[in-house]
């Protein structure tokens, strides 16, 4: 048999398997109950509303909703976003708005015309594993920003972008992922003072900042520097993952070359799914929902946040998030969490080892990531139980 491998691009050494794909290939299996996966709850789809949304669709665009359309995005969709954008404070026209297949998208069109190899990109320590899976094959160079309980440090970002030729900053500010972290009012203002003195492009990925159970909403990054920052979000986790539907805004030489650079890969997203959004939205649907969300979501992070108090021994610490869908949870020095994992799996409980959210993948292996949006209060409770056990024993293990 003919083997293909020396047939592969150099750029394949720099691309892997998602870790975390690979944890929820065991995560899903018969008799485990997961923790680690993003996942929205399925009872958090509009189930009920996809034949009427979808009957909506077809009696007012007809062919259209299953026609190739424009690479930027489906109009009404582009329009509708408007307003939901400015809600959030991100002030755009609708042709400033670029739609995407989900906003891993967007991330892997960002790589492919910013990114030449050796570039360097700055990210906080711990990030969003996503992002350097999009990046990694144009082959960068990463740097990590400091960051505290209060997300990004901003005089971390300034010594970084005072002493390194950074080609991107990337950045989740709110309620991010992996820790749960939300960037406070003054910093994200610091942040935006510090980007246009350097003259530096941020990307603000802002997926969960409708999720948010206590405290008030912050006006993204991108309210404060819009001329530096391409702003990146989703109805993933507020309508349906399955749709594929992301966005962005983005300054106007970079939007166009991200639109050149989609149209080699898909065209464009999902005509259908683009206009079943734009129903869900102008509607008044997704208003309703998010609420909805909200109100299934609370009792599970409050149940987790329960869980690990009553569970975890004294000397370990996690984030109290006011949203999104992930707890951070830090072990003491010596816990291997990826240890810890293959333990807590056998005894049918998954979460995701933290190391995997670092670039230096040494930094983190005392952490572990833990969402709570998949499982019900009483579930949560019985998994945290299980790894809290399996804690106690691996400690227990170690002083003798």
């Amino acid at each position: 048999m003919t083997s293909f491998e020396a047939l592969l691009a150099t750029r394949t050494r720099h691309m892997e398997a998602s870790a975390i794909r690979e944890i929820l290939k065991v995560a899903t299996s018969p008799g485990v109950v997961s923790l680690a996966g993003g996942l929205p709850a399925e009872e958090s789809f509009p189930l009920e509303l996809m034949e009427q949304l979808t009957g909506s669709v077809l009696a007012k665009y007809g062919a259209k909703a299953l026609q190739y359309d424009a690479s930027e995005g489906f109009g009404p969709l582009r329009e509708a976003l408007v307003g939901h954008l400015a809600a959030r404070g991100v002030y755009t026209e609708a042709a400033g708005i670029v739609v995407f297949s989900g906003s891993q998208g967007v991330l892997d069109a960002l790589g492919k015309i910013l990114i030449s190899p050796g570039d360097i990109i700055a990210v906080e320590a711990p990030t969003y594993l996503g992002a350097l899976q999009a990046f990694n094959p144009y082959e960068p160079e990463y740097v990590q920003i400091d960051s505290d309980d209060d997300g990004l440090i901003p005089e971390a970002l300034e010594r970084v972008l005072t002493t390194q030729r950074v080609k991107l900053v990337y950045v989740v500010p709110t309620f991010q992922n992996p820790t749960g972290r939300t960037m406070p009012l003054g910093r994200r203002q610091a942040v935006a003072a510090i980007l246009e003195r350097h003259g530096t492009l941020l990307v603000e990925d802002d997926p969960y900042s409708d999720l948010r159970y206590t405290g008030e909403r912050l006006p993204p990054i991108k309210t404060f520097a819009p001329g530096n920052v391409a702003y990146v979000s989703t109805l993933s986790k507020t309508f349906a993952p399955g749709l594929r539907i992301g966005f962005c805004v983005a300054p106007e030489v970079i939007q166009q070359w991200m639109v050149i650079a989609r149209q080699g890969v898909d065209l464009h997203t999902s005509t259908l799914g683009q206009a079943l959004a734009a129903e869900y939205i102008t509607g008044g649907y997704l208003e309703r929902q998010i609420p909805r969300i909200v109100e299934l979501y609370r009792p599970r992070q409050q149940a987790m946040l329960e869980a690990l108090a009553r569970h975890l021994p004294e000397d370990f610490r996690w984030t109290h998030p006011e949203g999104g869908m992930f707890v951070w949870v830090e072990g003491p020095r010596g816990l291997d969490a990826e240890r810890l994992y293959g333990k807590t799996v056998a005894r049918g409980v998954a979460f995701v080892p933290g190391k995997f959210f670092y670039v230096r993948q040494a930094d983190g292996i005392s952490t572990l990531r833990m969402n709570f949006t998949a499982a019900d209060p009483e579930t949560i409770d019985r998994a945290v139980g299980v790894i809290g056990g399996v804690i106690a024993e691996e400690l227990g293990a170690g002083e003798r």
